[in-house]
Protein backbone atom coordinates (compact mmCIF):
# COMPACT_ATOMS: atom_id res chain seq x y z
CA UNK A 1 0.00 0.00 0.00
CA UNK A 2 1.51 3.06 -0.88
CA UNK A 3 1.94 6.10 1.07
CA UNK A 4 -0.69 8.33 0.37
CA UNK A 5 -3.12 5.89 0.20
CA UNK A 6 -2.00 5.14 3.80
CA UNK A 7 -2.41 8.54 4.89
CA UNK A 8 -5.77 8.89 3.50
CA UNK A 9 -6.99 5.82 5.39
CA UNK A 10 -5.92 7.49 8.74
CA UNK A 11 -6.87 10.85 8.28
CA UNK A 12 -10.65 9.10 7.42
CA UNK A 13 -10.51 8.41 11.06
CA UNK A 14 -10.52 11.69 11.88
CA UNK A 15 -14.08 12.07 10.89
CA UNK A 16 -15.24 8.35 11.59
CA UNK A 17 -13.41 7.73 15.01
CA UNK A 18 -13.81 4.20 14.56
CA UNK A 19 -10.64 3.89 16.37
CA UNK A 20 -7.54 6.94 17.85
CA UNK A 21 -5.87 8.35 14.88
CA UNK A 22 -2.47 7.83 16.59
CA UNK A 23 -3.07 4.19 16.87
CA UNK A 24 -4.23 4.24 12.75
CA UNK A 25 -1.01 5.80 12.24
CA UNK A 26 1.35 3.48 14.66
CA UNK A 27 -0.53 0.47 12.66
CA UNK A 28 -0.13 1.39 9.23
CA UNK A 29 3.70 3.00 9.95
CA UNK A 30 3.04 6.49 8.94
CA UNK A 31 4.29 9.93 11.33
CA UNK A 32 1.06 11.15 12.61
CA UNK A 33 1.90 14.74 12.02
CA UNK A 34 1.49 13.51 8.14
CA UNK A 35 -2.27 13.42 8.53
CA UNK A 36 -2.51 17.10 9.78
CA UNK A 37 -0.38 18.30 6.98
CA UNK A 38 -2.18 19.74 3.63
CA UNK A 39 0.46 20.14 1.27
CA UNK A 40 0.71 22.72 -2.00
CA UNK A 41 -0.88 21.50 -5.09
CA UNK A 42 2.14 21.27 -7.82
CA UNK A 43 2.00 23.55 -10.50
CA UNK A 44 0.39 22.75 -14.01
CA UNK A 45 3.90 24.27 -15.21
CA UNK A 46 5.84 22.58 -12.71
CA UNK A 47 4.14 19.26 -13.74
CA UNK A 48 4.91 20.13 -17.60
CA UNK A 49 8.77 20.93 -16.85
CA UNK A 50 8.97 17.77 -15.32
CA UNK A 51 7.60 15.52 -17.64
CA UNK A 52 9.72 17.50 -20.17
CA UNK A 53 12.68 17.39 -17.77
CA UNK A 54 11.93 13.14 -17.89
CA UNK A 55 11.66 12.84 -21.63
CA UNK A 56 15.14 14.49 -21.80
CA UNK A 57 16.83 12.51 -19.50
CA UNK A 58 15.58 9.21 -20.89
CA UNK A 59 17.24 10.47 -24.03
CA UNK A 60 20.17 12.58 -22.97
CA UNK A 61 21.26 11.03 -19.73
CA UNK A 62 24.56 13.44 -19.42
CA UNK A 63 22.69 16.47 -19.48
CA UNK A 64 22.71 18.07 -16.14
CA UNK A 65 20.51 21.28 -14.70
CA UNK A 66 22.12 23.71 -17.12
CA UNK A 67 21.33 22.45 -20.07
CA UNK A 68 18.07 21.29 -18.69
CA UNK A 69 17.50 25.06 -17.39
CA UNK A 70 18.46 25.85 -21.51
CA UNK A 71 16.18 23.41 -22.91
CA UNK A 72 12.85 24.59 -20.58
CA UNK A 73 13.80 27.95 -21.48
CA UNK A 74 13.50 27.34 -25.55
CA UNK A 75 10.22 25.64 -24.18
CA UNK A 76 8.97 29.02 -23.10
CA UNK A 77 9.66 28.00 -19.19
CA UNK A 78 11.51 30.13 -17.33
CA UNK A 79 13.36 28.10 -15.15
CA UNK A 80 16.61 28.67 -13.90
CA UNK A 81 19.44 26.05 -13.22
CA UNK A 82 18.64 25.95 -9.52
CA UNK A 83 14.97 25.56 -9.98
CA UNK A 84 16.17 22.52 -12.63
CA UNK A 85 18.86 21.09 -9.89
CA UNK A 86 15.28 20.90 -7.60
CA UNK A 87 13.27 19.32 -10.22
CA UNK A 88 15.81 16.93 -10.66
CA UNK A 89 16.88 15.76 -7.65
CA UNK A 90 12.89 15.42 -6.57
CA UNK A 91 12.66 12.83 -9.31
CA UNK A 92 15.61 11.26 -8.62
CA UNK A 93 17.26 12.29 -11.75
CA UNK A 94 20.84 13.35 -11.89
CA UNK A 95 23.14 13.38 -14.54
CA UNK A 96 25.60 10.40 -15.95
CA UNK A 97 28.80 11.50 -16.78
CA UNK A 98 32.51 10.93 -14.70
CA UNK A 99 33.78 13.46 -12.24
CA UNK A 100 36.04 14.33 -10.19
CA UNK A 101 35.21 13.88 -6.23
CA UNK A 102 35.37 16.80 -5.18
CA UNK A 103 33.22 16.86 -1.97
CA UNK A 104 32.45 14.14 0.87
CA UNK A 105 29.08 11.90 0.71
CA UNK A 106 26.87 13.87 2.68
CA UNK A 107 25.90 10.63 5.06
CA UNK A 108 28.88 8.45 4.96
CA UNK A 109 27.29 5.53 3.21
CA UNK A 110 28.40 2.24 2.60
CA UNK A 111 29.31 1.61 -1.00
CA UNK A 112 29.98 -1.88 -2.25
CA UNK A 113 31.98 -2.79 -5.24
CA UNK A 114 30.70 -3.28 -8.89
CA UNK A 115 30.69 -7.36 -8.98
CA UNK A 116 29.38 -7.84 -12.55
CA UNK A 117 32.80 -6.40 -14.59
CA UNK A 118 33.80 -9.19 -17.07
CA UNK A 119 31.32 -11.88 -15.26
CA UNK A 120 30.22 -14.27 -17.41
CA UNK A 121 26.25 -14.66 -16.96
CA UNK A 122 24.80 -18.18 -18.08
CA UNK A 123 22.03 -18.90 -16.29
CA UNK A 124 18.59 -17.12 -14.35
CA UNK A 125 19.64 -16.36 -11.25
CA UNK A 126 23.38 -15.28 -11.36
CA UNK A 127 22.55 -11.53 -11.34
CA UNK A 128 19.88 -9.26 -10.81
CA UNK A 129 19.61 -5.56 -11.33
CA UNK A 130 16.95 -3.61 -9.57
CA UNK A 131 16.54 0.86 -9.68
CA UNK A 132 13.95 3.40 -9.92
CA UNK A 133 12.49 5.77 -12.08
CA UNK A 134 10.19 8.28 -12.41
CA UNK A 135 6.33 8.10 -14.28
CA UNK A 136 4.21 11.09 -15.13
CA UNK A 137 0.57 10.96 -14.13
CA UNK A 138 -2.23 13.11 -14.57
CA UNK A 139 -1.84 15.27 -11.19
CA UNK A 140 1.49 14.65 -10.27
CA UNK A 141 4.11 11.67 -10.38
CA UNK A 142 4.99 8.04 -9.20
CA UNK A 143 7.60 5.82 -8.97
CA UNK A 144 8.44 2.47 -10.51
CA UNK A 145 10.94 0.31 -8.87
CA UNK A 146 11.60 -2.92 -11.07
CA UNK A 147 13.91 -5.67 -10.93
CA UNK A 148 15.38 -7.42 -13.83
CA UNK A 149 17.13 -11.01 -14.34
CA UNK A 150 20.75 -10.03 -16.04
CA UNK A 151 20.50 -14.12 -17.74
CA UNK A 152 16.86 -13.63 -19.40
CA UNK A 153 15.75 -10.25 -19.34
CA UNK A 154 12.98 -11.00 -17.07
CA UNK A 155 11.04 -8.47 -14.63
CA UNK A 156 11.28 -10.99 -11.89
CA UNK A 157 9.93 -8.09 -9.04
CA UNK A 158 8.30 -4.67 -9.33
CA UNK A 159 6.66 -2.06 -7.31
CA UNK A 160 5.27 1.52 -7.51
CA UNK A 161 4.50 4.41 -4.82
CA UNK A 162 4.37 8.28 -5.11
CA UNK A 163 6.87 8.80 -2.30
CA UNK A 164 10.99 7.91 -2.64
CA UNK A 165 10.84 5.56 0.10
CA UNK A 166 13.68 2.51 0.77
CA UNK A 167 10.30 0.61 1.44
CA UNK A 168 9.03 0.33 -1.72
CA UNK A 169 12.42 -1.28 -3.06
CA UNK A 170 12.54 -3.53 -0.55
CA UNK A 171 8.51 -4.29 -1.37
CA UNK A 172 9.46 -5.23 -4.39
CA UNK A 173 12.58 -7.23 -3.28
CA UNK A 174 9.84 -9.50 -1.43
CA UNK A 175 7.84 -9.89 -4.01
CA UNK A 176 10.67 -11.27 -5.91
CA UNK A 177 12.13 -13.76 -3.54
CA UNK A 178 9.05 -15.57 -3.78
CA UNK A 179 10.24 -16.99 -6.12
CA UNK A 180 13.81 -17.17 -6.19
CA UNK A 181 17.02 -15.17 -5.23
CA UNK A 182 20.15 -13.93 -6.79
CA UNK A 183 23.56 -14.73 -5.96
CA UNK A 184 24.48 -10.64 -7.25
CA UNK A 185 21.89 -7.88 -6.93
CA UNK A 186 23.14 -4.68 -8.53
CA UNK A 187 21.91 -1.00 -8.39
CA UNK A 188 23.53 2.54 -8.25
CA UNK A 189 24.28 4.28 -5.73
CA UNK A 190 20.88 5.65 -5.02
CA UNK A 191 20.21 6.72 -1.22
CA UNK A 192 17.83 3.42 -0.87
CA UNK A 193 20.47 1.53 -2.06
CA UNK A 194 22.61 2.55 0.92
CA UNK A 195 20.85 2.66 3.44
CA UNK A 196 21.51 0.57 6.42
CA UNK A 197 17.98 -0.99 6.17
CA UNK A 198 18.35 -2.06 2.01
CA UNK A 199 21.82 -3.08 3.38
CA UNK A 200 20.82 -5.36 6.55
CA UNK A 201 17.52 -6.49 4.37
CA UNK A 202 19.78 -8.01 1.42
CA UNK A 203 22.66 -9.25 4.03
CA UNK A 204 19.97 -11.19 5.59
CA UNK A 205 18.55 -13.15 2.50
CA UNK A 206 22.42 -13.84 2.04
CA UNK A 207 22.80 -12.27 -1.19
CA UNK A 208 26.09 -10.81 -2.38
CA UNK A 209 25.52 -6.93 -2.55
CA UNK A 210 26.49 -4.71 -5.70
CA UNK A 211 26.82 -1.22 -6.80
CA UNK A 212 27.65 0.66 -10.20
CA UNK A 213 30.67 2.93 -9.97
CA UNK A 214 30.04 6.69 -9.32
CA UNK A 215 27.90 7.94 -12.23
CA UNK A 216 28.51 4.90 -14.53
CA UNK A 217 25.22 4.23 -15.92
CA UNK A 218 26.19 1.43 -17.72
CA UNK A 219 27.14 -0.89 -15.20
CA UNK A 220 23.39 -1.07 -14.69
CA UNK A 221 22.52 -1.15 -18.34
CA UNK A 222 20.11 -4.05 -18.06
CA UNK A 223 17.44 -2.05 -16.27
CA UNK A 224 18.07 1.58 -18.04
CA UNK A 225 17.38 -0.13 -21.40
CA UNK A 226 14.25 -1.40 -19.94
CA UNK A 227 12.96 1.61 -18.46
CA UNK A 228 13.81 3.36 -21.66
CA UNK A 229 11.12 0.77 -23.58
CA UNK A 230 8.73 0.70 -21.14
CA UNK A 231 8.54 4.77 -21.06
CA UNK A 232 8.51 4.60 -24.86
CA UNK A 233 6.13 1.91 -25.63
CA UNK A 234 3.95 2.65 -22.19
CA UNK A 235 4.77 5.38 -19.61
CA UNK A 236 4.72 8.36 -22.74
CA UNK A 237 1.65 6.69 -24.62
CA UNK A 238 -0.59 6.65 -21.71
CA UNK A 239 -1.69 9.63 -19.09
CA UNK A 240 -2.24 7.92 -15.93
CA UNK A 241 -5.46 9.06 -13.84
CA UNK A 242 -4.25 7.95 -10.68
CA UNK A 243 -1.72 5.55 -9.05
CA UNK A 244 -4.11 2.57 -9.46
CA UNK A 245 -4.15 2.97 -13.25
CA UNK A 246 -0.59 3.07 -13.39
CA UNK A 247 -0.19 -0.04 -11.39
CA UNK A 248 -2.42 -1.74 -13.56
CA UNK A 249 -0.91 -0.74 -16.73
CA UNK A 250 2.52 -1.26 -15.26
CA UNK A 251 1.27 -5.19 -14.42
CA UNK A 252 -0.19 -5.94 -18.01
CA UNK A 253 3.01 -3.96 -19.75
CA UNK A 254 5.48 -6.42 -17.51
CA UNK A 255 3.07 -9.33 -17.81
CA UNK A 256 3.04 -8.90 -22.09
CA UNK A 257 7.15 -8.09 -21.84
CA UNK A 258 7.82 -11.32 -19.55
CA UNK A 259 5.54 -13.77 -21.56
CA UNK A 260 4.58 -12.47 -25.04
CA UNK A 261 7.33 -10.28 -26.11
CA UNK A 262 10.28 -12.28 -28.02
CA UNK A 263 13.93 -10.51 -28.00
CA UNK A 264 16.56 -11.36 -31.08
CA UNK A 265 19.39 -11.35 -28.08
CA UNK A 266 17.21 -15.07 -26.83
CA UNK A 267 17.18 -16.51 -29.87
CA UNK A 268 13.11 -14.62 -30.34
CA UNK A 269 12.67 -16.76 -26.90
CA UNK A 270 10.03 -14.57 -24.47
CA UNK A 271 12.01 -13.59 -21.21
CA UNK A 272 9.91 -16.04 -19.33
CA UNK A 273 10.92 -18.81 -21.21
CA UNK A 274 14.26 -18.55 -20.61
CA UNK A 275 14.14 -17.69 -17.12
CA UNK A 276 11.02 -20.38 -15.64
CA UNK A 277 11.72 -23.59 -17.43
CA UNK A 278 16.02 -22.78 -17.04
CA UNK A 279 15.13 -22.70 -13.30
CA UNK A 280 13.86 -26.24 -13.30
CA UNK A 281 16.79 -27.66 -15.37
CA UNK A 282 18.51 -28.54 -12.27
CA UNK A 283 15.74 -30.74 -11.07
CA UNK A 284 15.23 -32.70 -14.10
CA UNK A 285 16.93 -36.22 -13.91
Amino acid sequence: MDLTTRVSLVQNLLTTKEIPASVGARLLDINRTSIYYKGAPISDEELACKEIIDHLHTDNPTWGARQMSAQLKTRGYQVGRRKARRYMNEMDIYPIYPKMNLSKRMQQAKVCPYLLRNAVIDKPNQAWSIDITYIPIKRGFLYLTAVIDWYSRCIVGWEVDDTLDTRMVISALKKAFKVAKPQILNSDQGCQFTSQQYIDFVKENGIRQSMDGKSRWADNIMIERWFRSFKYEEAYLTQYNNIREARAAIRQYIHTYNFERRHSALDYQTPAECYYPAMLMPYVA
